[in-house]
């Protein structure tokens, strides 16, 4: 098991974000490959879970919180324009509820998630490195504050690659800077509701999973 948790689980993102770069953009494959996204995002949901130390009530309540939240603002979003911008959802990311798919919910877990757990060991290490002693209210409020910071940066580098890979489209084209402000505001309160119930726990395959999608996109926005 604990094998399992070191190795496999990095070996498997990095095999499926690789081969997803290769087959986008050196194959005549591509739309086989965008078109496995949803499959990709559900397998890191599940390696995300299998790697938690200790699987508990509070991680399952963050992901239902989390989940249900990321898709209700998005539903506003896209219906109303209200929150985000004016954008609309392709079909590649499967079936939808009100105009939005509802794996929607489950990327934005996984991004949050991921974002709280780098800012946390980050954090930890510079306590440990300068021997600092940050107060446990400050040390919250820097991982929310720090933690929507980091998901809003992901999602920066998302974008492009997304719109052109047709997860989702914006009005004339052009991503608004309110999109970003949304992102980091629903970031803090998601990021605030899993400091209530239980600061993040070490978890090196979040940081891995984070920098692999990252790295990804990021070559996707140079190259396609």
């Amino acid at each position: 098991m604990t094998y399992f948790k070191k190795h496999i689980p990095l070996f498997v993102a990095l095999l499926f974000h690789i081969s997803g770069l290769i087959g986008i953009l050196c194959t005549p494959y591509k739309a086989f490959f965008v078109n496995s996204t949803p499959l990709v995002l559900l397998t890191m949901f599940l390696l995300l879970s299998a790697t938690e130390k200790k699987v508990a009530k509070d991680y399952f309540m963050f992901f239902i919180i989390s989940f249900i939240i990321g898709l209700t603002t998005e539903i506003i979003g896209v219906n109303t324009g209200l929150l985000f911008g004016d954008y609309q959802y392709g079909s590649v990311l499967g079936p939808k509820l009100f105009g939005v798919p509802l794996l929607i919910g489950l990327n934005w877990f996984i991004i949050v998630f991921c974002s709280g757990s780098l800012c946390t060991q980050g954090l930890e290490v510079l306590q440990k490195k300068f021997s600092l002693n940050i107060p446990a209210s400050a040390f919250k409020i820097a991982v929310v504050l720090g933690g929507a910071a980091i998901a809003t940066s992901f999602d920066i580098i998302l974008e492009p690659a997304a719109v052109k890979l047709h997860f989702w489209s914006w009005e004339n084209g052009l991503i608004p800077l309110f999109n970003y402000i949304c992102w980091f505001s629903i970031s803090v309160i998601l990021l605030s509701v899993k400091m209530y119930f239980n600061k993040f726990g070490a978890h090196p395959f979040s940081i891995a999973l984070l920098s692999i999608q990252a790295v990804f996109f990021l070559v996707l926005n140079l190259f396609l």
